[in-house]
């Protein structure tokens, strides 16, 4: 258990980092206070640089072994103007630390201070403190760097607080818990004229209108129902005039899935439906897939040594061990791509009056510190006990 002085500690580091945001790869004054506190605690190796502003800590244990797993947070914020007024609030208007990664890594802080102070443990962590975890792929770009070749961990290990489940309580699954989340623009291409003479042109509007309807017949009546995935048109632009119809419409949308076939199902079908509907009206199109996140997938071997850890921390009635899989998605996925390892969802409390991920008036519960940093600490006991 970590002592009530010291969960204070945690919890005004955590607390600063909430009222200072920064945004991707512009995580500059977080990373310099990561790294001043990483460097106060006397861990063997603090590396900055990889993904401009991410940070690796090294901690060995008293124990020589070959050993070795990661530990990861994420440090960037949102753009988003922050609606709370407590004293922590944010300082930098438009940014806020509405999803949690302010209390992620002010746990892992946590985590590493005791591991340095007491090192029972046979190996070595690395305490990966990562920028850009939204939208922009941060973890990637510290592997395409080097990440696993310069801290060769065996596992990796991650968790995100989870709004709507209750506090104390920690949630996995094996195999898929997010899902992968691409995007696509799909332009349609037609012949523009006057609207009140349609004979005379070939309307990209009508034909991107069937498109928006057919396309949801890519799910509901090409793919096995049990595969779980989503197509969202989000967007349409179109003409800027009452009376013309345009040369071209532009759908863009999202995709979201747990399995690699189900993504390259949506690719083909896409293509095969705008080619279809398109030529019957004497239109062409244009399609770009925007591949981002891929799904985030849990070792099943890594997943029951996570649950041992939450189970020995919160009690077994307190582990859910087959959670629902969220349509969300994280870019820890290219970590357990890399490396097998298994992430958490760690109760964040009900979610109610408007404290839920990316909502202006989100805060993370510092109820739950304890209960993430102990886990961090068994997770290490468990996989490099002595």
């Amino acid at each position: 258990m970590i002592t009530e002085e010291r969960l204070q500690e945690v919890q005004q580091w955590r607390r600063h980092i909430h009222a200072h945001p920064e945004t991707a790869f512009e995580e500059f004054q977080t990373a310099d206070f990561v790294a001043e506190k990483l460097e106060s605690f006397g861990v063997d190796e603090v590396h900055r640089g990889l993904a401009g502003t991410g940070i690796v800590a090294t901690v060995k244990g008293k124990v020589k072994s070959d050993k070795s797993i990661a530990l990861r947070a994420d440090l960037d914020a949102l753009n988003l103007d922050e609606k709370n007024d407590f004293e922590h609030k944010s300082t930098h208007q438009g940014k806020m630390h509405a999803c949690g990664h302010d209390g992620h890594t002010a746990m892992l802080l946590g985590a590493a201070q005791h591991c340095a102070e007491n090192r029972d443990f046979a190996g070595t962590v690395y305490f990966i403190f990562q920028p850009a975890e939204e939208n922009e792929g941060g973890a990637g770009v510290m592997i395409e760097q080097g990440l696993f070749d310069q801290f060769p961990a065996e596992r990796v290990y991650g968790l995100h607080n989870w709004p709507g489940i209750e506090a104390g309580t920690i949630a996995m699954r094996p195999g898929p818990i997010m899902a992968a989340a691409d995007r696509f623009d799909l332009v349609v291409q037609g012949k523009g004229g006057h609207a009140a003479m349609p004979h005379l042109v070939h309307d990209p509007v009508v034909v991107a209108s069937q498109l928006v309807g057919a396309l949801q017949t890519l799910h509901s009546r090409t793919m096995n129902p049990l595969d779980q995935a989503v197509l969202s048109i989000t967007q349409i632009h179109a003409g800027d005039a009452y009376n013309v119809v345009p040369d071209e419409v532009v759908l863009r949308g999202s995709l979201r899935s747990f399995k690699e076939e189900v993504r390259d199902q949506f690719v083909e079908g896409i293509e095969r439906i705008a080619g279809g509907i398109c030529a019957a009206n004497n239109c062409s199109y244009d399609f770009t897939f925007r591949p981002g996140y891929p799904s985030t997938v849990n070792d099943e071997e890594a997943m029951q040594v996570a649950a041992r850890a939450a189970t020995a921390v919160v009690g077994a009635d307190h582990v859910c061990t087959d959670t629902a899989p969220s349509m969300g998605s994280e870019d820890f996925s290219f970590m357990l791509k890399e490396r097998p390892g298994c992430y958490i969802f760690l109760g964040n409390g009900p979610g109610i009056g408007g404290c839920t991920l990316h909502n202006p008036h989100y805060d993370f519960n510092d109820q739950i510190l304890q209960t993430g940093i102990s886990y961090w600490l068994k997770l290490v006991q468990c996989e490099l006990s002595v």
